[in-house]
């Protein structure tokens, strides 16, 4: 796919952003435990974030059969999050691909990337959307694939990979949906990449902080508790990594999730990353305040059920 972009108009696009920002929501939501919480921080941060579609990604591991099961899980998980938060789905929530991309030629067909597109084509690259995608990326790399005209009209905010300085990058969201990683680091799209081992690995918490600070706040609250408790039969000396919640506090707040601008990465097919420097410019995470990050979330869970 060809690069449409000056290096400096790529660079204005990556520039911080400010404002209440508009966001597609991409997610794995079964997948894992950190989606949920992820889910809960952005609609519960309206003064910075406006939410305007949940599309379900497709995962495989132990909890699913296979990806198309692991996206109509995330789905269902989904409105589960909503309806605890009071909140409807009409409109809002789109399933997505049930299988991964295959090659970077022929898209994945399914609600949730004709929403991307619809959406993104209504923004302007001036005013663009964040696809904020914290699963395999299949749907958005469709999407692109759909329509390469809105690679100038969105951001991508991805948690995917290791730091640029681990041996490997062998993350789940990465080495699940190879094909799809290369489309979006490769093509031009502006992208925020947050690496998981070494960066965003600093989001650990603990069932003592949980029970703490969000058990006992509303319905959201005690189901975030018991999903917290119930991914470990041992919580002695135990801590989580809740990453995903490190691409909606970027976009919060971009001092707690700091970037540098630098070339895009090649991922090799030992998946690992390479470096060239002729490449297309992005910016990717180095560091995550973890501290501040949590503050937040909790500040935000309490505060929604003490005006529930």
């Amino acid at each position: 796919m060809k690069i449409t972009e000056s290096a400096g108009q790529l660079i204005d696009r990556l520039q911080y952003p400010t404002g209440k920002v508009r966001i597609i929501l991409d997610t794995d939501t079964f997948n894992e435990i950190d989606d949920q919480f992820a889910l809960t921080y952005a609609l519960l941060s309206p003064e910075q974030i406006d939410v305007l579609a949940i599309t379900a990604a497709p995962f495989h591991n132990h909890l699913s059969t296979g990806p198309k099961d692991g996206m109509e899980k995330s789905y269902s998980e989904i409105l589960r999050l909503l309806a605890r938060l009071g909140l409807s789905h009409e409109e809002l929530v789109y399933k997505g691909s049930e299988c991964y991309l295959s090659d970077r030629i022929h898209p994945v067909p399914s609600d949730a990337a004709s929403r991307i597109v619809e959406l993104a084509l209504e923004a302007t690259p001036e005013e663009p959307i964040y696809v904020v995608a914290i699963g395999a990326i299949t749907n958005v790399a469709s999407a692109i694939l759909l329509e390469p005209k809105i690679t100038e009209h969105i951001v991508v905010v991805w948690l995917g990979g290791h730091a640029l300085h681990w041996p490997d990058t062998r993350e789940f969201n990465l080495r699940q949906d190879g094909e799809a990683a290369r489309l979006v680091l490769d093509c031009g799209v502006p992208v925020v990449l947050i690496p998981c081992q070494g960066v965003a690995s600093h989001l650990i918490t603990t069932l003592p902080e949980i029970e703490r600070y969000v058990k006992g706040h509303g319905e959201i609250g005690d189901y975030l508790y018991q999903v917290y408790r119930n991914c470990n039969r041992d919580h002695f000396a135990y801590s989580r990594v809740i990453w995903d919640i490190s691409t909606i506090a970027y976009l919060i707040n971009s001092d707690w999730v700091p970037t540098d601008v630098i070339h895009s990465p090649i991922i090799t097919d030992e998946c690992t990353w390479s470096f060239d420097n002729d490449r297309h410019f992005i910016r990717c995470a180095n560091f995550v305040d973890r501290d501040k990050v949590f503050r937040d979330l909790f500040t935000k869970i309490s505060r929604n059920s003490a005006g529930a």
